[in-house]
């Protein structure tokens, strides 16, 4: 029984040590590897979509995917920061650009 009691003190007595830990670093403000970024492909606005054009807006926008557009289409709301997302209208001429 004196040994029941003594495991169980040692145990609640166990909780409450202390370890010590090297500091924790502050989060940093940069954006991760792969985030997009539309502000510079924001000139591409009002041109004709392609293959090419699309490639540039993927260098440019520094994302690491690219999600096309259509009109009157639907898209699903889950948001990417690695995903660049370029809608066109009827004319296949692009009227937005934007990061998710």
């Amino acid at each position: 029984m004196r040994l029941l009691i003594l495991s169980a003190a040692a145990l609640t007595l166990a909780g409450c040590a202390t370890v010590s830990s090297a500091p924790v670093e502050e989060p940093t403000a940069e954006a991760p590897a792969g985030a997009c970024d539309a502000t510079p492909v924001q000139v591409h606005l009002g041109k004709r979509v392609s293959t090419d054009l699309g490639g540039q807006i993927l260098a440019q926008s520094g994302a690491r995917t690219l999600r096309w557009g259509p009109p009157d289409s639907a898209w699903t709301m889950d948001y990417r920061e690695d995903r660049v997302n370029v809608r066109y209208d009827r004319d296949m001429v692009i009227t937005a650009i934007t990061c998710g």
